[in-house]
């Protein structure tokens, strides 16, 4: 679904929740139609939009099930949704809920008013945030720190490129991935701009393939445009075959490399060969796949294997040796009959 965008009567700059909602609404609503309420609330505090879809996965929930919320607050008058001429919805408006009647909502019993009182600390207590052990680690940014983010002019600027190379409005998760990378990775402007447009030519536009290919490029130690060219071009095509024939569509690891120069320069398999293999192990098993098909290659070479054709005669010989042993270990076949004498078996019954 599309982009949504929250708006309401009035707007301050916090995340206030009317006391007229916890008196007369919140008694009455479930779970899931609480946090949803709560959430747009706090996303249009922030001025940020969000769609079904985003409100879904952030609380686990079904599209239907957020829908079914939102229709639960507009029959109730604390929201209305706007549709298109096509039935999509397009937007949701937040109403003040001060100027709507107190007639128009349910009917609530009195609660006494209960009092806290919150004791003023002394001396303020710095806040220490844990250090993360893994320095590629996303840290889970919150709204008011991308709100900060998205204010900043070369941040807008960059976030306003991103939208065109991707042809849509980035969602609050999709600005988090930008900030991950500009923030903790430490790419410029520049870089950001060139990660982008390397990942949509390559047909990936998911914001999360990015993060993984701009980790890598920090791991390797790239700063620049000019590094990152040279880097992503130093594979020939081969390489990016069989990294795909194994179901990897990032830019391959040191790690990796060394494994595809292996089995291409020392073992000098012809690609389809390496692909026989890579096909056997995206059916084995979905871990450790680099070392999967290594243990195969390797037997291959061993065996003398040199063209695809040779793996077939391989496994036809193996299948052969394998019934003859099975043969073999048969139980009948195991029985040591024993060789008699007849005639002398005889004369020693006659004789008793």
């Amino acid at each position: 679904m599309s982009q949504l965008t929250i708006y309401q009567d009035n707007y301050t700059d916090a995340t206030v929740i009317s006391n007229r909602f916890i008196d007369e609404y919140m008694k009455s609503a479930n779970d899931a139609q609480l946090k949803i309420y709560l959430y747009l609330i706090r996303m249009m505090s922030a001025r940020l939009s969000t769609s079904v879809s985003e409100i879904a996965d952030m609380f686990n929930y079904t599209e239907k099930d957020v829908l079914r919320a939102l229709k639960y607050w507009e029959k109730n008058q604390l929201l209305t949704l706007d549709y298109d001429d096509a039935k999509n919805l397009v937007g949701i408006h937040l109403r003040d809920l001060n100027a709507t009647s107190s007639t128009d909502a349910p009917s609530a019993s009195y609660v006494a008013p209960i009092s806290f009182k919150l004791p003023m600390p002394e001396k303020e207590t710095p806040v220490i945030k844990e250090e993360v052990s893994d320095p590629y680690a996303k840290p889970a940014y919150t709204l008011d720190e991308l709100k900060a983010f998205k204010s900043d002019e070369a941040t807008s600027r960059l976030l306003f490129i991103a939208e065109q190379y991707l042809k849509k409005t980035l969602s609050p998760s999709e600005m988090k991935s930008i900030f991950f990378i500009s923030d903790k990775l430490g790419f410029s402007e520049d870089l950001i701009d060139y990660l982008i447009q390397y990942c949509i030519d390559r047909g990936k536009k998911d914001l999360r393939y990015m993060e993984k290919v701009a980790i890598n490029w920090a791991q390797e130690g790239i700063t620049t445009p000019k590094q990152a060219t040279k880097y992503v071009h130093k594979y020939d095509k081969t390489v990016y075959d069989i990294m795909n024939a194994l179901g990897k569509s990032t830019t391959p690891t040191q790690t990796e490399v060394t494994y595809i120069t292996r089995w291409t320069k020392e073992f000098a398999f012809e690609f389809d060969v390496i692909a026989a293999a890579c096909e056997r192990t995206v059916l084995a098993t979905d871990k450790h796949r680099f070392e999967y098909a290594d243990s195969i290659l390797s037997s291959w070479y061993k065996a003398g294997v040199h063209h695809r054709g040779d793996i077939q005669a391989l496994e036809d010989n193996f299948q052969k040796n394998k019934a003859a042993k099975a043969a073999s270990n048969n139980k009948f076949n195991q029985f040591k009959q024993s060789h008699y004498d007849f005639d002398a078996l005889e004369k020693e019954l006659l004789s008793n």
